[in-house]
Protein backbone atom coordinates (compact mmCIF):
# COMPACT_ATOMS: atom_id res chain seq x y z
CA UNK A 1 0.00 0.00 0.00
CA UNK A 2 2.52 2.45 -1.47
CA UNK A 3 1.92 6.04 -2.37
CA UNK A 4 4.21 7.74 -4.81
CA UNK A 5 4.29 11.32 -4.35
CA UNK A 6 5.76 11.54 -7.85
CA UNK A 7 2.48 10.48 -9.84
CA UNK A 8 -0.85 12.26 -8.85
CA UNK A 9 -2.45 11.26 -11.91
CA UNK A 10 -4.87 14.13 -10.03
CA UNK A 11 -7.18 15.93 -11.98
CA UNK A 12 -7.39 19.99 -12.19
CA UNK A 13 -10.81 21.73 -13.10
CA UNK A 14 -10.62 23.82 -15.97
CA UNK A 15 -12.07 27.03 -13.80
CA UNK A 16 -9.42 26.53 -10.93
CA UNK A 17 -7.51 29.23 -12.07
CA UNK A 18 -10.31 31.97 -11.48
CA UNK A 19 -12.01 30.34 -8.53
CA UNK A 20 -9.07 28.03 -6.44
CA UNK A 21 -8.11 28.20 -2.73
CA UNK A 22 -4.61 28.71 -0.87
CA UNK A 23 -2.63 25.88 -0.13
CA UNK A 24 -1.86 26.01 3.21
CA UNK A 25 -2.29 23.59 4.98
CA UNK A 26 0.25 20.41 6.27
CA UNK A 27 -0.99 16.40 6.59
CA UNK A 28 -1.00 17.62 10.18
CA UNK A 29 -3.50 20.15 9.24
CA UNK A 30 -5.58 17.81 7.44
CA UNK A 31 -5.20 15.15 10.09
CA UNK A 32 -6.61 17.57 12.58
CA UNK A 33 -9.98 18.62 10.63
CA UNK A 34 -10.98 15.40 9.75
CA UNK A 35 -10.11 14.08 13.59
CA UNK A 36 -11.91 17.11 14.71
CA UNK A 37 -15.16 16.28 12.58
CA UNK A 38 -15.43 12.71 13.49
CA UNK A 39 -14.16 14.20 17.20
CA UNK A 40 -14.14 11.14 19.86
CA UNK A 41 -16.04 13.51 22.43
CA UNK A 42 -18.24 14.11 20.20
CA UNK A 43 -19.16 10.74 18.87
CA UNK A 44 -18.98 8.96 21.98
CA UNK A 45 -21.19 11.45 23.35
CA UNK A 46 -23.66 10.27 20.51
CA UNK A 47 -23.15 6.83 21.01
CA UNK A 48 -22.76 5.70 24.42
CA UNK A 49 -26.05 6.33 26.32
CA UNK A 50 -28.09 5.06 23.31
CA UNK A 51 -25.83 1.48 23.17
CA UNK A 52 -26.27 0.99 26.62
CA UNK A 53 -30.15 1.32 26.80
CA UNK A 54 -30.48 -0.62 23.22
CA UNK A 55 -28.33 -3.19 24.34
CA UNK A 56 -27.98 -3.78 27.71
CA UNK A 57 -24.18 -3.97 27.19
CA UNK A 58 -21.72 -6.37 25.38
CA UNK A 59 -21.38 -3.95 22.15
CA UNK A 60 -17.65 -3.46 22.17
CA UNK A 61 -17.55 -6.15 19.63
CA UNK A 62 -20.05 -4.22 17.46
CA UNK A 63 -17.96 -0.79 17.62
CA UNK A 64 -14.89 -2.81 16.37
CA UNK A 65 -16.25 -4.51 13.25
CA UNK A 66 -18.13 -0.93 12.50
CA UNK A 67 -14.44 0.94 12.38
CA UNK A 68 -12.68 -1.99 10.33
CA UNK A 69 -15.21 -1.84 7.87
CA UNK A 70 -15.15 1.63 7.65
CA UNK A 71 -11.45 1.57 7.35
CA UNK A 72 -12.33 -0.29 3.70
CA UNK A 73 -14.82 2.64 2.95
CA UNK A 74 -12.41 4.91 3.83
CA UNK A 75 -9.62 3.31 1.50
CA UNK A 76 -11.74 3.70 -1.08
CA UNK A 77 -11.93 7.55 -0.75
CA UNK A 78 -8.04 8.09 0.09
CA UNK A 79 -7.86 6.08 -3.60
CA UNK A 80 -9.51 8.54 -5.52
CA UNK A 81 -8.01 11.35 -3.38
CA UNK A 82 -4.68 10.47 -4.33
CA UNK A 83 -6.05 10.97 -7.75
CA UNK A 84 -8.35 13.51 -7.89
CA UNK A 85 -7.31 16.18 -5.15
CA UNK A 86 -9.73 18.37 -5.78
CA UNK A 87 -12.79 20.80 -3.60
CA UNK A 88 -15.71 18.57 -2.80
CA UNK A 89 -14.49 15.17 -2.55
CA UNK A 90 -17.13 12.65 -3.31
CA UNK A 91 -19.50 14.92 -5.26
CA UNK A 92 -16.62 16.02 -7.62
CA UNK A 93 -15.40 12.36 -8.17
CA UNK A 94 -19.26 11.63 -9.15
CA UNK A 95 -19.37 14.05 -11.82
CA UNK A 96 -15.63 13.39 -13.02
CA UNK A 97 -16.01 9.68 -13.35
CA UNK A 98 -19.65 9.19 -14.16
CA UNK A 99 -21.30 12.47 -15.48
CA UNK A 100 -22.95 15.74 -14.86
CA UNK A 101 -26.36 14.37 -13.33
CA UNK A 102 -24.59 11.27 -10.92
CA UNK A 103 -22.62 14.36 -9.58
CA UNK A 104 -25.96 16.11 -9.25
CA UNK A 105 -27.30 13.30 -7.00
CA UNK A 106 -24.08 12.83 -5.22
CA UNK A 107 -24.08 16.50 -4.52
CA UNK A 108 -27.73 16.98 -3.46
CA UNK A 109 -27.33 13.89 -0.70
CA UNK A 110 -23.86 15.38 0.16
CA UNK A 111 -25.25 18.69 1.09
CA UNK A 112 -28.71 17.74 2.44
CA UNK A 113 -26.58 15.37 5.01
CA UNK A 114 -23.91 17.63 6.00
CA UNK A 115 -26.16 20.42 6.70
CA UNK A 116 -28.22 18.44 8.95
CA UNK A 117 -24.60 17.18 10.95
CA UNK A 118 -24.13 20.62 11.52
CA UNK A 119 -27.21 21.75 12.52
CA UNK A 120 -26.76 18.74 15.06
CA UNK A 121 -22.99 19.70 16.05
CA UNK A 122 -24.55 23.21 17.00
CA UNK A 123 -27.46 21.94 18.93
CA UNK A 124 -25.27 19.86 21.14
CA UNK A 125 -22.50 22.39 21.23
CA UNK A 126 -25.11 24.94 22.40
CA UNK A 127 -26.60 23.14 24.94
CA UNK A 128 -22.57 22.70 26.20
CA UNK A 129 -22.35 26.68 25.60
CA UNK A 130 -25.54 27.53 27.83
CA UNK A 131 -24.00 24.26 30.69
CA UNK A 132 -21.02 26.72 30.74
CA UNK A 133 -22.60 30.14 31.20
CA UNK A 134 -25.89 29.52 32.42
CA UNK A 135 -25.83 26.32 34.15
CA UNK A 136 -28.65 23.16 33.41
CA UNK A 137 -30.45 22.13 30.75
CA UNK A 138 -31.84 24.22 27.95
CA UNK A 139 -34.84 23.30 26.04
CA UNK A 140 -36.49 24.36 22.94
CA UNK A 141 -36.56 28.09 21.65
CA UNK A 142 -33.76 28.91 24.31
CA UNK A 143 -31.69 25.54 22.89
CA UNK A 144 -32.45 27.08 19.48
CA UNK A 145 -30.55 30.52 20.44
CA UNK A 146 -27.48 29.03 22.55
CA UNK A 147 -27.11 26.83 18.96
CA UNK A 148 -27.10 29.99 16.80
CA UNK A 149 -24.92 31.55 19.25
CA UNK A 150 -22.19 28.37 18.68
CA UNK A 151 -22.62 28.26 15.16
CA UNK A 152 -22.20 32.07 15.00
CA UNK A 153 -18.70 31.46 17.27
CA UNK A 154 -17.87 28.19 14.08
CA UNK A 155 -18.74 30.79 11.60
CA UNK A 156 -16.03 33.36 12.86
CA UNK A 157 -13.60 31.10 13.25
CA UNK A 158 -13.91 30.39 9.36
CA UNK A 159 -14.32 33.21 8.24
CA UNK A 160 -10.43 34.93 9.85
CA UNK A 161 -7.54 33.85 8.45
CA UNK A 162 -6.52 30.28 8.51
CA UNK A 163 -4.11 30.91 11.36
CA UNK A 164 -7.51 31.30 13.62
CA UNK A 165 -8.71 28.46 12.32
CA UNK A 166 -5.43 25.91 12.53
CA UNK A 167 -5.19 27.38 16.23
CA UNK A 168 -8.55 26.16 17.17
CA UNK A 169 -8.07 22.98 15.95
CA UNK A 170 -5.28 22.31 18.04
CA UNK A 171 -7.20 23.14 21.11
CA UNK A 172 -9.78 20.80 20.36
CA UNK A 173 -6.80 18.35 19.40
CA UNK A 174 -5.61 19.25 23.07
CA UNK A 175 -9.08 18.90 24.63
CA UNK A 176 -9.53 15.70 23.23
CA UNK A 177 -6.82 14.50 24.64
CA UNK A 178 -7.25 15.30 28.05
CA UNK A 179 -11.04 14.64 27.77
CA UNK A 180 -11.08 11.35 26.55
CA UNK A 181 -7.16 9.87 25.97
CA UNK A 182 -6.33 10.94 29.73
CA UNK A 183 -9.23 10.82 31.78
CA UNK A 184 -10.25 7.37 29.94
CA UNK A 185 -6.35 6.16 31.60
CA UNK A 186 -7.09 7.22 34.55
CA UNK A 187 -10.58 5.59 34.93
CA UNK A 188 -8.90 2.39 33.08
CA UNK A 189 -5.78 1.92 35.88
CA UNK A 190 -6.77 3.35 38.61
CA UNK A 191 -10.95 3.05 38.71
CA UNK A 192 -11.50 0.03 37.03
CA UNK A 193 -13.69 -2.50 39.17
CA UNK A 194 -14.55 -5.06 36.70
CA UNK A 195 -12.69 -7.78 34.52
CA UNK A 196 -12.19 -7.71 30.66
CA UNK A 197 -15.38 -10.03 30.46
CA UNK A 198 -17.31 -7.23 31.55
CA UNK A 199 -17.36 -6.16 28.09
CA UNK A 200 -18.99 -9.13 26.42
CA UNK A 201 -21.88 -9.03 28.85
CA UNK A 202 -25.88 -8.01 29.25
CA UNK A 203 -26.11 -8.17 25.42
CA UNK A 204 -29.77 -8.25 24.67
CA UNK A 205 -30.77 -7.15 27.99
CA UNK A 206 -31.67 -3.85 26.67
CA UNK A 207 -34.46 -2.37 24.95
CA UNK A 208 -33.88 -5.13 21.59
CA UNK A 209 -35.97 -7.64 21.37
CA UNK A 210 -33.02 -10.27 21.35
CA UNK A 211 -29.64 -10.57 21.71
CA UNK A 212 -29.03 -10.97 17.49
CA UNK A 213 -31.48 -7.56 17.23
CA UNK A 214 -29.46 -6.16 19.40
CA UNK A 215 -26.02 -6.70 18.06
CA UNK A 216 -27.58 -5.19 14.48
CA UNK A 217 -28.98 -2.30 16.55
CA UNK A 218 -25.65 -1.71 18.04
CA UNK A 219 -23.68 -1.64 14.37
CA UNK A 220 -26.25 0.72 13.30
CA UNK A 221 -25.57 2.89 16.26
CA UNK A 222 -22.08 2.27 15.95
CA UNK A 223 -22.23 3.81 12.70
CA UNK A 224 -22.68 7.30 14.23
CA UNK A 225 -19.33 7.51 15.64
CA UNK A 226 -17.08 6.88 12.50
CA UNK A 227 -18.44 9.55 9.98
CA UNK A 228 -16.53 12.39 8.74
CA UNK A 229 -13.24 11.43 7.80
CA UNK A 230 -14.67 12.30 3.98
CA UNK A 231 -13.84 16.05 5.26
CA UNK A 232 -10.46 15.26 4.25
CA UNK A 233 -10.80 14.77 0.67
CA UNK A 234 -12.90 18.14 0.53
CA UNK A 235 -9.43 20.27 1.22
CA UNK A 236 -7.64 18.68 -0.88
CA UNK A 237 -7.09 21.45 -2.46
CA UNK A 238 -5.94 23.74 0.34
CA UNK A 239 -3.35 21.47 1.20
CA UNK A 240 0.10 21.03 -0.18
CA UNK A 241 1.28 17.57 -2.22
CA UNK A 242 -2.54 16.23 -1.68
CA UNK A 243 -2.00 13.46 -4.00
CA UNK A 244 -0.21 11.80 -1.14
CA UNK A 245 -1.13 13.63 1.90
CA UNK A 246 -4.96 13.47 2.37
CA UNK A 247 -5.13 10.00 1.88
CA UNK A 248 -3.01 9.90 5.19
CA UNK A 249 -4.82 12.23 6.79
CA UNK A 250 -8.11 10.36 6.29
CA UNK A 251 -6.38 7.06 7.26
CA UNK A 252 -4.53 8.32 10.16
CA UNK A 253 -8.07 10.22 11.37
CA UNK A 254 -10.35 7.73 11.13
CA UNK A 255 -7.90 5.31 12.68
CA UNK A 256 -7.39 7.91 15.81
CA UNK A 257 -10.53 8.73 16.54
CA UNK A 258 -12.22 4.99 15.85
CA UNK A 259 -8.75 3.80 19.03
CA UNK A 260 -9.81 6.72 20.98
CA UNK A 261 -13.83 6.00 20.96
CA UNK A 262 -12.92 2.17 21.50
CA UNK A 263 -10.76 2.70 24.13
CA UNK A 264 -12.85 5.37 26.05
CA UNK A 265 -15.97 3.16 26.19
CA UNK A 266 -14.34 0.22 27.46
CA UNK A 267 -12.78 2.36 30.08
CA UNK A 268 -16.07 3.67 31.27
CA UNK A 269 -18.10 0.01 31.41
CA UNK A 270 -15.12 -1.27 33.10
CA UNK A 271 -15.04 1.92 35.66
CA UNK A 272 -19.34 1.72 36.30
CA UNK A 273 -21.56 -0.02 38.24
CA UNK A 274 -23.85 -1.59 35.53
CA UNK A 275 -26.87 -0.80 37.43
CA UNK A 276 -25.67 2.97 37.79
CA UNK A 277 -24.31 2.81 34.09
CA UNK A 278 -27.72 2.02 32.54
CA UNK A 279 -29.73 4.34 35.14
CA UNK A 280 -26.97 7.18 33.89
CA UNK A 281 -27.45 6.61 30.12
CA UNK A 282 -31.11 6.89 30.20
CA UNK A 283 -30.60 10.93 30.92
CA UNK A 284 -29.33 13.42 28.75
CA UNK A 285 -26.12 13.47 29.67
CA UNK A 286 -25.12 9.78 30.66
CA UNK A 287 -20.74 10.59 30.47
CA UNK A 288 -20.48 13.31 33.06
CA UNK A 289 -22.43 12.43 36.30
CA UNK A 290 -20.41 9.00 35.94
CA UNK A 291 -17.02 10.63 35.66
CA UNK A 292 -17.32 13.41 38.26
CA UNK A 293 -19.01 10.41 40.68
CA UNK A 294 -15.93 8.48 40.17
CA UNK A 295 -13.50 10.99 39.93
CA UNK A 296 -14.30 13.66 42.28
CA UNK A 297 -16.99 16.74 42.12
CA UNK A 298 -13.78 19.06 41.39
CA UNK A 299 -13.71 17.25 38.07
CA UNK A 300 -16.91 18.75 36.71
CA UNK A 301 -16.19 22.20 35.64
CA UNK A 302 -13.31 21.19 33.59
CA UNK A 303 -14.53 18.65 32.07
CA UNK A 304 -17.28 20.92 30.93
CA UNK A 305 -14.57 23.11 29.64
CA UNK A 306 -12.77 20.78 27.53
CA UNK A 307 -15.87 18.65 25.75
CA UNK A 308 -16.89 22.44 25.02
CA UNK A 309 -13.49 22.96 23.51
CA UNK A 310 -13.93 19.44 21.35
CA UNK A 311 -17.26 20.42 20.62
CA UNK A 312 -16.47 24.22 18.90
CA UNK A 313 -13.43 22.57 17.21
CA UNK A 314 -16.14 20.16 15.88
CA UNK A 315 -18.43 22.57 14.44
CA UNK A 316 -15.78 24.91 12.92
CA UNK A 317 -14.57 21.88 10.98
CA UNK A 318 -17.92 20.67 9.98
CA UNK A 319 -18.48 24.74 8.87
CA UNK A 320 -15.10 24.34 6.50
CA UNK A 321 -16.05 20.61 5.33
CA UNK A 322 -19.79 21.61 4.38
CA UNK A 323 -18.85 24.70 2.74
CA UNK A 324 -16.06 23.62 0.34
CA UNK A 325 -18.57 20.91 -1.15
CA UNK A 326 -21.15 24.03 -1.30
CA UNK A 327 -18.11 25.97 -3.18
CA UNK A 328 -17.23 22.99 -5.22
CA UNK A 329 -20.86 22.59 -6.64
CA UNK A 330 -21.22 25.90 -6.94
CA UNK A 331 -17.76 26.29 -9.76
CA UNK A 332 -19.64 23.19 -11.35
CA UNK A 333 -22.44 25.00 -12.07
CA UNK A 334 -24.92 23.55 -9.62
CA UNK A 335 -25.52 25.73 -6.75
CA UNK A 336 -25.69 29.80 -7.87
CA UNK A 337 -22.60 31.12 -9.13
CA UNK A 338 -21.52 33.88 -6.50
CA UNK A 339 -21.10 30.65 -4.26
CA UNK A 340 -17.58 29.67 -5.90
CA UNK A 341 -16.15 33.34 -5.21
CA UNK A 342 -13.74 33.66 -2.95
CA UNK A 343 -12.10 36.59 -1.33
CA UNK A 344 -8.83 37.89 -1.31
CA UNK A 345 -7.50 35.76 1.40
CA UNK A 346 -8.96 32.56 -0.55
CA UNK A 347 -11.54 32.24 2.07
CA UNK A 348 -14.79 30.63 0.16
CA UNK A 349 -16.74 33.74 2.09
CA UNK A 350 -20.00 33.16 0.59
CA UNK A 351 -20.46 29.25 0.76
CA UNK A 352 -19.64 29.78 4.33
CA UNK A 353 -22.00 32.29 5.07
CA UNK A 354 -24.74 30.02 2.92
CA UNK A 355 -23.58 26.75 5.05
CA UNK A 356 -24.35 28.46 8.17
CA UNK A 357 -27.52 29.91 7.22
CA UNK A 358 -29.00 26.44 6.39
CA UNK A 359 -27.80 25.01 9.40
CA UNK A 360 -29.01 27.95 11.45
CA UNK A 361 -32.18 27.03 9.76
CA UNK A 362 -32.26 23.25 10.78
CA UNK A 363 -31.90 24.79 14.35
CA UNK A 364 -35.76 26.59 14.13
CA UNK A 365 -36.80 23.07 14.48
CA UNK A 366 -35.10 22.66 18.22
CA UNK A 367 -38.31 23.97 19.16
CA UNK A 368 -39.55 20.21 18.57
CA UNK A 369 -37.28 17.69 20.34
CA UNK A 370 -38.84 15.05 17.61
CA UNK A 371 -37.71 17.35 14.85
CA UNK A 372 -34.28 17.06 16.14
CA UNK A 373 -34.27 13.53 16.03
CA UNK A 374 -34.99 13.56 13.07
CA UNK A 375 -31.97 15.93 11.49
CA UNK A 376 -30.06 13.54 14.25
CA UNK A 377 -31.21 10.31 12.40
CA UNK A 378 -30.95 11.70 8.47
CA UNK A 379 -27.61 13.17 9.14
CA UNK A 380 -26.32 9.94 9.80
CA UNK A 381 -28.20 7.76 7.39
CA UNK A 382 -27.72 10.68 4.39
CA UNK A 383 -23.73 10.04 4.93
CA UNK A 384 -24.07 6.28 4.79
CA UNK A 385 -26.16 7.12 1.30
CA UNK A 386 -23.40 9.14 0.21
CA UNK A 387 -20.89 6.45 1.38
CA UNK A 388 -22.31 3.91 -0.85
CA UNK A 389 -23.06 6.23 -3.48
CA UNK A 390 -19.27 7.08 -3.80
CA UNK A 391 -17.48 3.39 -3.15
CA UNK A 392 -20.67 2.29 -6.17
CA UNK A 393 -19.31 4.79 -7.97
CA UNK A 394 -15.91 4.19 -7.90
CA UNK A 395 -16.89 0.30 -8.60
CA UNK A 396 -18.46 0.94 -11.41
CA UNK A 397 -16.14 3.32 -12.66
CA UNK A 398 -13.34 0.42 -12.18
CA UNK A 399 -15.06 -2.42 -13.99
CA UNK A 400 -16.11 -0.06 -16.48
CA UNK A 401 -12.77 1.39 -17.36
CA UNK A 402 -14.01 4.84 -16.49
CA UNK A 403 -11.40 4.86 -13.78
CA UNK A 404 -7.54 3.58 -13.55
CA UNK A 405 -6.48 3.05 -10.00
CA UNK A 406 -3.36 2.79 -11.39
CA UNK A 407 -2.89 6.41 -12.32
CA UNK A 408 -3.37 7.84 -8.85
CA UNK A 409 -0.83 8.11 -5.78
CA UNK A 410 -1.97 5.07 -3.40
CA UNK A 411 -1.69 1.96 -5.28
CA UNK A 412 -3.44 -0.95 -4.00
CA UNK A 413 -3.19 -3.24 -7.29
CA UNK A 414 -5.91 -5.87 -7.27
CA UNK A 415 -6.22 -5.31 -3.61
CA UNK A 416 -7.92 -1.95 -4.35
CA UNK A 417 -10.88 -4.19 -6.24
CA UNK A 418 -11.61 -6.45 -3.61
CA UNK A 419 -11.86 -3.56 -0.83
CA UNK A 420 -13.80 -1.62 -2.91
CA UNK A 421 -16.43 -4.90 -3.82
CA UNK A 422 -16.41 -5.19 -0.06
CA UNK A 423 -16.41 -1.63 1.15
CA UNK A 424 -19.89 -1.06 -1.26
CA UNK A 425 -21.63 -4.22 -0.07
CA UNK A 426 -20.74 -3.13 3.76
CA UNK A 427 -21.88 0.82 3.04
CA UNK A 428 -25.19 -0.48 1.32
CA UNK A 429 -25.99 -2.44 4.23
CA UNK A 430 -25.08 0.05 7.02
CA UNK A 431 -27.51 2.39 5.22
CA UNK A 432 -30.31 0.17 5.33
CA UNK A 433 -29.53 -0.94 9.03
CA UNK A 434 -29.24 2.73 10.01
CA UNK A 435 -32.71 4.00 8.23
CA UNK A 436 -34.40 0.48 9.53
CA UNK A 437 -37.36 1.39 11.52
CA UNK A 438 -37.27 0.06 15.37
CA UNK A 439 -39.32 2.18 17.57
CA UNK A 440 -36.91 0.70 20.59
CA UNK A 441 -33.98 3.14 19.17
CA UNK A 442 -35.67 7.13 19.13
CA UNK A 443 -37.43 8.07 22.21
CA UNK A 444 -40.68 6.14 23.74
CA UNK A 445 -43.67 7.63 21.98
CA UNK A 446 -42.03 8.80 19.09
CA UNK A 447 -44.26 9.51 15.97
CA UNK A 448 -44.27 7.31 12.85
CA UNK A 449 -42.48 9.95 10.57
CA UNK A 450 -39.35 9.81 13.06
CA UNK A 451 -39.10 6.33 12.86
CA UNK A 452 -38.89 6.34 9.45
CA UNK A 453 -36.91 9.52 9.38
CA UNK A 454 -34.07 8.14 7.38
CA UNK A 455 -36.20 6.94 3.93
CA UNK A 456 -38.25 9.44 4.43
CA UNK A 457 -35.90 12.52 4.32
CA UNK A 458 -33.88 10.80 1.58
CA UNK A 459 -36.96 9.83 -0.72
CA UNK A 460 -37.86 13.03 -1.00
CA UNK A 461 -34.51 14.78 -1.08
CA UNK A 462 -33.89 12.36 -4.34
CA UNK A 463 -37.60 12.90 -5.34
CA UNK A 464 -37.54 16.20 -5.74
CA UNK A 465 -34.03 16.19 -7.45
CA UNK A 466 -35.28 14.03 -10.15
CA UNK A 467 -37.95 16.15 -10.81
CA UNK A 468 -35.66 19.40 -11.16
CA UNK A 469 -33.36 17.35 -13.47
CA UNK A 470 -36.43 15.50 -15.85
CA UNK A 471 -38.05 19.20 -15.48
CA UNK A 472 -34.33 21.03 -16.26
CA UNK A 473 -33.89 18.54 -19.45
CA UNK A 474 -37.01 19.09 -21.10
CA UNK A 475 -36.40 22.63 -20.75
CA UNK A 476 -32.91 22.43 -22.87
Amino acid sequence: MAIDPARSGSYIPDSVSSHSLKRTLSVWNCFTLGFSVVSPVVGFYAIFGVQNLVTGGGWILALALCLVMQMLVATVYAELSSQFPIAGGAYKWSRQLVGPRTGQYAGVIYVSSTIAMLTTTAYTGGMWLAAIFVGGNVEGAAAAMWGSIFLLICTAVNMAHQRVFKIINMLGICAEALGSVCVALVLFFYFRIHPISELFQHLGTGLAPSSLSAFVAAVAIAGWAFIGFDACSTIAEEAHHPEWMIPRAIFLSLFAVGTVVLFNSSALILAVDHDILMEASATSDPISPIITGTIGAWAAKPFLVIVMTAFLSCGASVVNYVSRIVFSMAREGNMPAPLSHVTSNKIPRNAILVTVLLAGLGLLLGMNGGAVATIIAFGTGGLYAMFSFTTGVGLYSRLTGRWNPALGALKLGPLGLVINIIAFAWALFELINVAWPREYVVAPGAPWWQIYAVPLVLGSILGITTLHILIKSRRA
